[in-house]
């Protein structure tokens, strides 16, 4: 291996930890606010992906009727749960959702989709995507907030295991790429970056800004750190558990979309893709002890490039590699973590 070859691993290493890093946030962040280990944060990446490569393609997705079903199958649960408790029900909240929803639909059946600018496909992929995040919270696990983190967990696998099945029935067998968002690239010495890769890591930057002023200038984002910090303190302050599990539900379906349509021009990526995806951010994840964020983001840093040069010089164990790492790890925080009350309940 000589230098040229090594700066151009370091390049798609980084770039790849770039996208690992955003979903290890995600993982952390649902996690530390719900005990959650978001196990189909992978569907919400590839989920993306396809989406806009349909668009793309001219070919409306039928992903806006999952959304759909599932913004009826919440509305069904709020109003039984409304009747049994006997409190008022807010129309008009879901009549908007559903609203929402038939828009949706109208856009991907009546709009020149392939003729859209790719700003506007864009922002199209990720108003549907985004709300799959809190109405799977609703449907899945609100009702199971204070449950056992195990039982969590089963659940987190069973919709993972649902969210494939119904991946294979939208968009098929057969993967897809997206257009790049520009041919350009940039020579620095020998190296020469695409600018897709500049783009992956100005969103990634952009996205760490923006979560960094979410959490700590916005109201909003204190509940959730509230919620983070001590979920019982935060319920005794009026915080609702339900809001905190919708919002970062909906944001790491932003984020997962978000990462899937950066990756889809420079790989391509298939209905069951999105597992291994997360995964390597889980592993990023664990390296943050699934509580600091900037751990977790060098950690899928580093990933990325283990990744990037064992593809090079043993591609056939990459993946071996790569998960066991994680490893380690999980022995050092068993040796170092110390059981507390609010966890064992």
């Amino acid at each position: 291996m000589d230098f040229n070859i090594a700066l151009i691993l370091g390049q798609d290493g980084i770039t790849s930890g770039a996208i690992y890093a955003l979903l290890a946030l995600c993982i952390i962040l649902v996690f530390i606010v719900t005990r959650i280990l978001l196990i189909p944060l992978g569907e919400f990446t590839v989920f993306g992906a396809l989406t806009l490569a349909s668009i793309q393609a001219g070919t409306p997705s039928t992903i806006v009727w999952l959304v759909t079903a599932f913004c009826l199958v919440n509305l069904c649960l709020d109003a039984w749960e409304s009747l049994r408790n006997k409190t008022a029900f807010h129309w008009k909240k879901q009549l908007g959702l559903v609203g929402y929803c038939m828009v949706l639909v109208l856009c991907m059946y009546q709009l020149p989709l392939a003729e859209l600018p790719m700003f506007f496909q864009i922002l199209l992929t990720l108003a549907i995507i985004t709300p799959l995040g809190p109405m799977m919270y609703r449907t899945f696990f609100q009702s199971l907030a204070s449950a056992k983190s195990l039982v969590l967990l089963i659940v987190s696998i069973a919709s993972h295991v649902a969210l494939v099945g119904v991946g294979l029935i939208i968009f098929g067998p057969n993967g897809a790429q997206t257009r790049p968002f520009s041919e350009a690239a940039f020579e620095l010495g020998t190296l020469s970056v695409n600018s897709q890769t500049l783009c992956i890591l100005f969103a990634f930057v952009l996205l760490i800004i923006a979560l960094w002023y979410f959490f700590d200038k916005t109201l909003y984002g204190k509940a959730l750190h509230a919620t983070a910090v001590n979920r019982v303190g935060a319920q005794l302050m009026g915080i609702s558990p339900i809001f905190a599990g919708k919002i970062t539900f909906a944001l790491a379906a932003f984020i997962g979309a978000l990462s899937g349509i950066l990756i889809s021009p420079i790989t391509t990526l298939y209905y069951d893709s999105g597992f291994v995806i997360s995964l390597k951010g889980f592993v990023g994840a664990i390296i943050g002890g699934l509580v600091s964020f900037p751990v977790a983001a060098v950690g899928s840093i580093v990933v990325g490039l283990i990744e990037s040069f064992s593809m090079f010089w043993a591609s056939d164990y990459k993946e071996i590699i790569v998960f066991t790492l994680i490893i380690p790890f999980l022995i050092w925080k068993s040796l170092t973590s110390r059981h507390s009350e609010e966890d064992g309940e």
